[in-house]
């Protein structure tokens, strides 16, 4: 079943995703550090880790954002960082986070359709992304794209919402995720539709060994699941 952020337009998923995205991009970073009480800083630092001892020199960020997750990246001392977002709203903050903080040279933001990506075949040493694959339209097409542009025996590190199954957390979690979260942003992002949308993406998003099988399937070897803080998130990492 595909989840839309807005259920009575008649625009698809990468449309609909692309206008929320604007429509919350100018309090994203505040509400996605509040909602998680900053735990997610910690998620996108032990991904980046990971990839610490391949020493990557060209890194690809999809669904970038406002630029997080490529600026984790430059921890490991890569020639340049490109990061890609369908948010025209997104990357305009973004940017000027760039530009604030002196990373213009290193990490460069444009436009871009993940699962038609503008770049030649082979090109990356890494690619990243941190909660973007849920909002994929087609997400196998994506990973597959992914695939393509990184080079033989680069790796994707790829970090996501997934669904913890132990109780009570499992409990707390659906409430949190489904009463609480929602209200809070909307009251914040003035957009009644994204935070109803964040929970329902996240369940019916393939998590998991789910996830796994996908991402072998469209041509990863190594493929691998590490849960995050009782399975809140998860990294999911493969090789080309």
């Amino acid at each position: 079943m595909t989840v839309l952020p807005y259920k009575e337009q008649q625009a698809g998923k990468k449309e609909q995703v692309a206008d929320m995205f604007n429509n919350i991009s100018r309090k994203y970073d505040f509400l996605n550090h509040f909602l998680s009480l900053g735990i997610d800083i910690l998620w996108r630092k032990k991904a980046i880790r990971l990839l610490k001892k391949d020493q990557p020199k060209l890194i690809l960020d999809i669904a970038t954002g406002t630029g997080d997750f490529a600026i984790e990246a430059l921890s490991l001392n890569p020639d340049k960082v490109i990061g890609v977002d369908i948010s025209e709203g997104m990357l305009e903050v973004g940017k000027e986070k760039m530009k604030r903080k002196g990373f213009e040279d290193k990490i460069e933001l444009q436009m871009g359709d993940s699962e038609k990506l503008l770049f030649e075949d082979n090109k990356f040493d890494a690619v990243i992304v941190s909660f973007g694959v849920r909002n994929f339209e087609n997400l196998r097409k994506g990973l597959e794209d992914m695939n393509r542009v990184l080079k033989k025996g680069g790796k994707v590190v790829i970090v996501e919402f997934s669904k913890p199954k132990i109780f009570p957390l499992k409990q707390i979690y659906n409430f949190y995720f489904k009463f609480v979260l929602p209200k809070i942003g909307r009251l914040v992002s003035k957009d009644n539709a994204a935070y109803t949308y964040l929970p329902e993406s996240v369940q019916n998003f393939p998590d998991g060994d789910d996830f796994l099988k996908i991402f072998s399937e469209s041509g990863f070897n190594n493929t691998k699941c590490i849960p995050l803080t009782f399975g809140i998130s998860s990294i999911y990492m493969g090789e080309k």
